[in-house]
């Protein structure tokens, strides 16, 4: 494997400024599964809202495959405008109380996941990170009409005693992030991570009450104080305007009737898991092609 930390480029003024900090990083990146664009949302607030610097930046042009997930260009009458940069990012972040935090986010790379992993640990261990975490969305069958299911997972099941799981075991297409959190745990370094449960049929769009959800649980497991006011408001308009749809289509009530059923039974019942595996794969692969066909 080729020297990790060639991939990187660190500004060592801000790099200076965290010593002594052991921060949490959360990690997010676009290109995979994020079901209800949660976890962008979590991050475009966590941006918006708190004051931020670059730490760290990636060669993101030896990461990419640019045929694969072509960028986007603007072209107006008779000159090209605009080009869309890729930039994968190591942000210092600071919240509402004073306390550092490391943020972790750009395009899911494409190639040399291995060589990347090792480049983002090296940086952990450099700065003493103390808990690793991720947060997305994924799309399950639950009604938009009750709280926001999660499913946690960690490097150490202390860390996600007292979360309820959700799901038993099942196999899914491999991530990066859940690849560095896999590695980190060969290590035996804290990492954690939750999967917000997003109505199916809200997948493919924006469901800022996920990206709400996953920003108080991060605020519990972390003690961080990431604000929430902003994600609150646009996720009362998205409510407002789903549900204004839906009552003009008996098929969609009936639809969502019947998931809150099965929402309420299980959630009633401590002894059920939901979905099952094939059914979770199922709905990835669904996901996936989706994604794919909206993307050409």
């Amino acid at each position: 494997m080729m020297d990790p930390r060639l991939l990187y480029t660190v500004h060592e003024d801000v790099l200076a400024g965290l010593a002594g900090h052991r921060p949490v990083l959360l990690h997010q990146l676009d290109g995979f599964i994020d079901a209800g664009q949660a976890g962008r949302i979590l991050t475009a607030n966590l941006i918006e809202q708190l004051e931020s610097e670059v730490v760290a930046e990636f060669d993101h042009d030896q990461l990419h495959d640019y045929r694969s997930r072509r960028p986007a260009m603007i072209y107006d009458t008779n000159q090209w405008r605009s080009y869309a940069d890729l930039q994968l990012r190591l942000h210092k972040v600071t919240d509402e109380h004073g306390e550092v935090f490391l943020l972790l986010s750009g395009p899911e790379p494409d190639v040399q996941w291995e060589r990347l992993a090792a480049a983002v640990i090296g940086l952990i261990e450099v700065l003493d990170v103390r808990l690793t975490v991720t947060l997305h969305g994924i799309p399950m069958a639950v009604p938009h009409t009750r709280p926001v299911m999660a499913t946690a997972h960690a490097t150490d099941t202390e860390l996600v005693k007292g979360y309820r799981s959700w799901i038993d075991r099942v196999e899914v297409p491999a991530s990066f992030t859940g690849l560095l959190e896999y590695r980190l745990g060969q290590l035996d370094r804290k990492a954690m991570g939750f999967a917000a449960h997003v109505p199916h049929y809200l997948a493919q769009a924006a469901f800022p009450e996920a990206g709400l959800a996953l920003t108080r649980l991060l605020n519990s497991a972390t003690g961080l104080a990431v604000p929430v006011e902003s994600l609150g408001e646009a996720s009362a308009t998205n409510m407002a305007d789903i549900n204004a749809e839906m009552a003009q289509s008996t098929e969609v009530q009936e639809l969502v009737a019947t998931l809150e059923q099965q929402y309420d039974t299980m959630a009633a019942d401590e002894s059920q898991q939901v979905p099952s595996a094939d059914e979770i794969a199922a709905e990835f692969e669904r996901f996936l092609a989706e994604r794919d066909r909206t993307e050409e």
